[in-house]
């Protein structure tokens, strides 16, 4: 079953076969060498004019404006939007030429067409400085049409298209008409360069692991299952590479990092999408209080390498990377906004506490998930500025090392910025009995229906019996940091494609399967 061509479509795909009875292949094979970039030229050619006397430029066709045997038009390429300026007695030195240039550029030529041009630089009348196009090429010829964007005089949009179902789903047409989101990207990758430099500098090993695990490991959610058909066994989707990095650590590496892509078959929201980027490392000698300090000059060095400031507008808030953060423990943090000190509380206490504050929960949740819950609902989003939450109790964190001073806590933190975790670190607990124990008491919560509890994976706690040297370790969120480096509201707007419930229209060539 095939969606029927809109009437624009249509007459698209009829300027198409007009074209190829006239020779002209929309969509030759041979290389057209480009030579300049849109911003190459607005940035230096005022400097160095002789060097754009000769250019080969190439974009898709933005706008038109017809004059009879002359058009101003504007073509955009990668980097920015260039006018060109095109008189037919130029391209077309013979009768015959001029005619087809009457056919192919008035007629069969379309908004979103990709064109290449030889030509050079001059500055118009009007101080605009443009293209003078000596030869046009049809490179593309687009069958769909560009949704229209209005602009004022200065060719700010004024009109955008704002719509997020079309622009997460249609990406590629986002980008085009939305120049500005490409801004978003670039930074996104510059955030990623830096954290990549300041990792190797301090002698880091970028490293890989598997995305298809036998067990789950490494964080406390919900797998995605799949199978492979070869060894007939149940593989999981990697909720969390750590288990992994901290195997390399017991191999002998000192430091070991990864951007690790996961996947947790949980809720979607505006700071969750089912796959998603976290930096993890690993440093083996090191404790929780150095990962602190180490995190601090991270963030403080991406946000001003990215905005030449520690001062970052996220919203209507000034958010200051510049360290040191502020530090306070869980439970300082729940009697510092909810009044109640749970430190010493039992699980019943807890549920009390829970029903006090009309807070959901159910009978699969043990002590950590109520503490959990507590602090997700009335404190989290109080930490706009970024604060360390640290020394949390043993209950929730499986992998973590127990507190050096403090009975029945452990030895981590989790960095809150703009009312949402955007990191977690451990102490790494390298105790192989104790870790052996935690996971028992995991496999518990998963027996009481907790989904989310985390298998026992006997080959780490092998591992672990080798010997892993004291290690910290820390998971940040790269998509969230980027929301808020780039001051983007939605995950959505900090992945490329993010994940979208399947389309219900049908498109062109495009069939329903059951």
């Amino acid at each position: 079953m095939l969606q029927e061509l809109s009437e624009q479509e249509e007459l698209r795909r009829t300027k198409l076969a007009e074209l190829k009875k006239l020779g002209i292949n929309p969509y030759p094979a041979e290389e057209f060498k480009v030579n300049v970039s849109a911003h190459d030229i607005k940035e230096n050619y005022e400097r160095d004019k002789l060097n754009y006397k000769d250019i080969r430029f190439a974009g898709r066709l933005m706008s038109v404006r017809d004059m009879g045997k002359a058009a101003f038009a504007v073509l955009q390429d990668s980097t920015d939007r260039m006018q060109i300026y095109i008189r037919r007695d130029d391209i077309c030195p013979n009768e015959d030429d001029k005619v087809l240039y009457d056919v192919v550029w008035k007629k069969l030529v379309d908004l979103g067409d990709i064109i290449g041009i030889e030509g050079y630089v001059f500055t118009t009348k009007t101080g605009e400085i443009s293209i003078h196009a000596t030869s046009i090429k049809i490179l593309t010829k687009a069958l769909k049409p560009l949704p229209v964007v209005k602009t004022d005089a200065d060719g700010n949009a004024f009109d955008e298209v704002t719509d997020p179902e079309f622009r997460y789903r249609q990406r590629y047409v986002d980008l085009i008409i939305n120049p500005k989101v490409k801004k978003t990207f670039e930074q996104r990758t510059r955030i990623i360069n830096t954290i990549r430099t300041f990792l190797n500098d301090g002698g880091a090993l970028e490293v890989d692991t598997p995305v298809l695990q036998t067990i789950p490991g490494g964080a406390i959610a919900r797998p995605f299952l799949t199978h492979h058909n070869a060894l007939d066994i149940p593989l999981y989707l990697r909720i969390a590479n750590e288990l992994y990095l901290k195997r390399l650590i017991v191999g002998g590496f000192d430091w070991v990092y990864e951007f690790s892509r996961n996947f947790r078959n949980e809720g979607m929201d505006r700071t969750h999408n089912p796959e998603f980027t976290i930096l993890e490392f690993y440093v083996a000698y090191r404790d929780y209080y150095w990962m602190m300090n180490t995190t601090e000059t991270l963030l403080e060095k991406i946000a001003t390498d990215l905005h030449g400031t520690t001062d970052v507008t996220v919203g209507d808030k000034t958010i200051s990377f510049a360290a040191p953060f502020k530090r306070i423990t869980i439970f300082d943090a729940i009697k510092e906004n909810t009044g109640i000190d749970v430190s010493k509380m039992n699980e019943e206490e807890l549920r009390v506490v829970c029903k006090t504050l009309h807070l959901e929960i159910d009978d699969t949740m043990g002590k950590a998930k109520l503490i959990d819950t507590i602090f997700g609902e009335k404190c989290e989003g109080n930490y706009i500025q970024p604060t360390f939450i640290t020394d949390y109790p043993v209950e929730m964190s499986p992998l973590t090392k127990k507190h050096r001073t403090e009975e029945g806590l452990v030895e981590r933190f989790e960095l809150m910025i703009n009312g949402k975790e955007i990191a977690n670190a451990y102490s790494e607990l390298n105790d192989p009995i104790d870790q052996r124990e935690r996971f028992e008491e995991q496999a518990a919560l998963m027996e009481r229906g907790d989904d989310e509890a985390m298998f026992i994976d006997y080959d780490f706690l092998r591992a672990l019996e080798y010997g892993m040297p004291p290690t910290a370790g820390i998971g940040i969120g790269i998509d969230r940091l980027c929301m808020l480096l780039c001051n983007q509201p939605s995950i959505q707007d900090v992945l490329l494609f993010p994940t979208m419930r399947p389309e219900t229209k049908l498109t062109l060539n495009e069939e329903t399967h059951s």
